[in-house]
């Protein structure tokens, strides 16, 4: 799911002070690929628990807390998304493009992410032939919620950084709130391949609410274009109590007995829920800076190789999880052989990660040319 390795997370000339923050040598903010690392393993044990624990563990706690973690990392990748999508449209500002082009270039990335949606689906249905209906190249995952959310929102490319903070956060609120009366109206007139895009679902990443956490994400990103050097540890510290106040909010006004809405499923398209979620996202972030700015630095991390890397881990390891590759297993084996089943599978994946690094860093000119250059013999001298 992800803000992915499709989106790169937003680089710098140079490196900025202790501060602002700690990048790596190629100006990658290291605590957003730290973050969208950590929300990587959290979705691989998830999935291998959602895919092959038995039928009669599903109501068990193992379960039930992979689960409810395993919820956390589309939203901390959808929120990354709007992180950097913020990015590109505080840099184009910068550059002193139009309004116009600045829009145009949202909407490429929105079109770059919904052209890799459609290769997934291709792809999951063409290694599930003949067994994966026709019905496959429809479903609505995280990337096509992410290419249609971005182009619904490209028109903030429009306003000013300091502008989006606030603009994005009130429309991540009122895409919250819409998404119970969105889930509440008859839609049965609309083909459901379509419907399927807006209307919540338990099945798909559908635009509510989903699409409230890219909005939310774009006026996060917008702050960190706006902050200076020197205001990072104070904006993280109101950022973690934010994220604490979100979480006891959501949960208060989530359990009173009584609701603004006629229906309203707290796991489906409650405000609450997405308000908690949001609070752990802020916390996560939180950490992540704290950890990477006093702990680890740029020395050598597994969960930020994971967020540097997040599109190819996340395209293999669905097919792995999900595919008929391991048929037998599914819905088969126990919580511990759940738990090292994921162990094994993240290891694997962080291989893979560490492989798509380093064949980044080949040059294929330099292999021709070191394979192609026809060396002069050597000129041996005789009497």
């Amino acid at each position: 799911m992800t803000a992915v390795e499709s989106i790169p997370v937003e680089s710098s000339p140079k490196p900025a002070a202790r501060g602002l923050n700690n990048r790596d040598s190629g100006g990658r903010l290291t605590f957003l690929d730290w973050t969208r690392g950590l929300a990587v393993v959290i979705i691989l044990q998830g999935h291998v628990f959602d895919s092959f624990a038995k039928a009669d563990l599903r109501d068990d706690g193992p379960f039930v807390l992979s689960q409810f973690l395993g919820g956390i990392g589309p939203a901390v990748f959808l929120v990354l998304t709007g992180v950097t999508l913020a990015f590109l449209m505080d840099r184009r500002e910068k550059q002193g493009l139009p309004a116009l082009d600045r829009w145009k270039a949202a909407l490429r990335r929105a079109g770059y992410l919904y052209g890799l949606a459609i290769l997934f689906r291709i792809q999951l249905w063409l290694f599930g032939y003949p067994q994966s209906p026709f019905t496959e190249l429809f479903k609505v995952d995280i990337l096509n919620c992410m290419g249609l959310a971005i182009a619904a929102m490209s028109v903030m490319a429009i306003f000013t950084t300091a502008e989006r903070i606030r603009l994005c956060a009130v429309l991540g609120a009122l895409i919250a709130g819409a998404s119970p009366v969105i889930s509440s109206l008859d839609w049965s007139w609309m083909a459901p391949q379509i419907s399927a895009y807006f209307v919540p679902s338990y099945k798909y990443f559908a635009f509510f609410p989903w699409a409230a956490f890219i909005a939310f994400g774009m006026s996060i990103g917008s702050i960190l274009r706006v902050a200076k050097a020197e205001q990072m540890n104070r904006i993280m510290q109101w950022g973690a109590l934010l994220g604490f106040g979100l979480i006891l909010g959501g949960q208060y006004f989530s359990g009173l007995p009584y609701s603004l809405y006629p229906k309203s499923e707290f796991w489906l398209d409650s405000p609450g829920l997405i308000v908690i979620k949001l609070g752990v996202v802020l916390l996560m972030l939180a950490f992540a800076f704290v950890w990477t700015e006093f702990a680890v630095g740029n020395s050598f991390s597994w969960v930020r190789q994971f967020g540097t890397t997040s599109l190819i881990v996340y395209w293999v390891h669905i097919e792995l999880v999900y595919g008929r590759w391991f048929g037998p297993w599914k819905t088969n084996l126990n919580n511990w052989q759940c738990a090292v089943y994921a162990v094994v599978l993240i290891a694997c994946m962080l291989l893979i990660s560490i492989g798509r690094t380093r064949w980044n860093k080949v040059r294929l000119a330099d292999v021709l040319r070191a394979y192609l250059t026809v060396n002069s013999p050597r000129r041996v001298s005789g009497d």
